[in-house]
């Protein structure tokens, strides 16, 4: 099956679920974003089109309102919007992600326009929006890779980052990956390793074999990446779309280590457009231009 014809398939089984038009674009849009970019094809990435709308089905929830609509996650200013917080969880700590007025623009081509956020420890905040909106460069920015054109980020306390794409080295192998993470953040060999196993355990990944990361599928990968993010417990994590590639249960995983990571007091920064608001986060940023929202 080629990508029109998986992506037809896609937004075919997004209407038999009943998701709402305007958010099923938006997944098809992601998805063929990912699939233009990686060069993959759709079953390997995403299994077939069946699976992954009935794994988007059940991440939003039964009542999960549209994007942009009274209930969801949309906000017409491109501001956060703030959701309830779950019972029983302690109230949000001090904040370790404070961000404000940051603007950029490619060339001509304004990305950014004045976004702030603020994260606070033992909080998920969600970013949203179209392709190309700046969801990425956005997290760049808060991660210290590009450079805004106005405005600053302040974070308090430690960083991990894991990228949507990219950041492994190709002829190592996933534990010869912890150790070098670990090391650059004053981990011992031993702590590294133990740390990188538990944490793929998590996600139901076995990282011991001798495999280089050249040779891992998309999915394992993005596993890898996770897994590097969270190594010596940063305060902040920064997540774009580290999903991707994932089967129905290793979304599901990856869902429950967030929340683990929120329980210990973590500040999470995730780009996503798998989101139920009210249960799965608690602040959604979403930077799709309000033009764009009206049109």
């Amino acid at each position: 099956m080629n990508h029109h014809g998986w992506l037809d398939a896609l937004a075919s089984e997004l209407r038999r679920h009943g998701i709402d038009p305007e958010l099923s674009r938006h997944v098809v849009s992601e998805a063929a974003s990912h699939l233009r970019e990686s060069g993959e094809p759709p079953l390997a990435v995403f299994g077939s089109p069946a699976a992954y709308a009935a794994a988007v089905a059940e991440s939003l929830g039964a009542g999960a309102a549209p994007a942009g609509r009274p209930g969801g996650v949309g906000h017409p200013l491109g501001g956060p919007v703030r959701g309830t917080a779950r019972a029983g969880r302690p109230a949000p700590g001090p904040v370790r992600l404070d961000v404000r007025g940051i603007r950029k623009r490619y060339r001509r081509r304004p990305v950014l326009t004045g976004v702030d956020l603020t994260v606070r420890a033992g909080e998920i905040a969600a970013v949203v929006g179209a392709n190309g909106s700046g969801k990425s460069t956005f997290l760049r920015i808060c991660a210290g890779l590009t450079s805004p054109d106005a405005g600053q980020v302040r974070v308090y306390g430690s960083l991990g980052y894991c990228p949507q794409e990219g950041g492994t080295c190709d002829f190592l192998y996933p534990e010869e990956h912890f150790l070098l993470v670990g090391a650059g953040r004053g981990m011992s060999r031993r702590a590294a390793r133990a740390a990188g196993r538990a944490q793929a355990a998590a996600l139901d990944w076995d990282p011991a074999g001798r495999i280089q990361a050249r040779h891992l599928s998309g999915g394992t990968r993005q596993k890898l990446n996770l897994v590097l993010a969270g190594l010596g417990e940063p305060d902040v994590l920064l997540l774009d779309e580290p999903y991707q590639g994932f089967d129905r249960g290793s979304y599901l995983d990856f869902w429950q280590q967030l929340w683990r990571w929120r329980a210990a007091g973590k500040a999470i920064v995730v780009v996503t457009h798998l989101l139920n608001q009210l249960d799965r986060v608690d602040t959604v940023l979403d930077l799709t231009p309000a033009r764009e929202m009206a049109s």
